[in-house]
């Protein structure tokens, strides 16, 4: 894999109405929604690299106590606003999961686009953080894009023997399928969509 070249996420957020965003998704995002009914989870959610705060905002209406991190200001404070006209509680922070500074713990962690922006010398660093705040036993719905997507241009992509190979030790996939990624890019990315237990100790 080539090195990515990504945007200065701050600047990013403050210059873009997030309706542009390649991952902008209005609603919850079906394989996430799916995700939730088959495996029953509830509980406290992390939704990392919120973005828009779409998907917290619909998590949220579904009842899991959610907090939502970003290392963009400006993305949070969107996602605030759109929290308060959903009428629903979101706790938005900012945080860099290569320097995280949470201390709580998740039942479910959702990443819908950070992971497969991360360089390759980052992941394990990402897992370990991640094993830090999943419960023992919760679970990491993750979406990046596959090894399907053609080209080189945007994230990084990803086999399902990728991601086994990334959290083998710390998470225990319990499904990786072959989808698309929901945003404003046509076609659809092709992604892979992950459901990864973390194992307890």
């Amino acid at each position: 894999m080539t090195d990515r070249h990504f945007p200065q996420w701050e600047e990013f957020y403050r210059t873009q109405p997030v309706e542009t965003m390649p991952w902008f998704h209005p609603t919850l995002d079906p394989d996430v929604a799916r995700a939730l009914s088959t495996h029953g989870l509830a509980g406290r959610a992390l939704d990392l690299g919120t973005g828009p705060g779409t998907q917290a905002v619909a998590l949220a209406a579904r009842g899991f106590t959610v907090t939502a991190t970003d290392i963009s200001p400006d993305a949070l404070q969107a996602g605030q606003k759109r929290a308060e006209a959903a009428g629903v509680a979101v706790d938005y922070r900012v945080d860099d999961i290569n320097d995280s500074q949470l201390r709580q713990h998740f039942d479910v962690v959702l990443d819908r686009g950070c992971f497969h922006v991360l360089a390759p010398a980052q992941r394990p660093g990402y897992v370990s953080t991640l094993s830090r705040l999943v419960v023992p036993s919760g679970v990491l719905l993750l979406k990046c894009f596959s090894d399907e997507q053609p080209g080189e241009v945007g994230p990084y992509h990803f086999s399902p023997a990728d991601i086994e190979a990334v959290f083998r030790g710390a998470f225990t996939p319990l499904a990786i399928e072959r989808t698309i990624y929901q945003g404003t890019f046509q076609p659809p990315p092709r992604a892979l969509f992950c459901v990864l237990r973390r194992d307890p100790k």
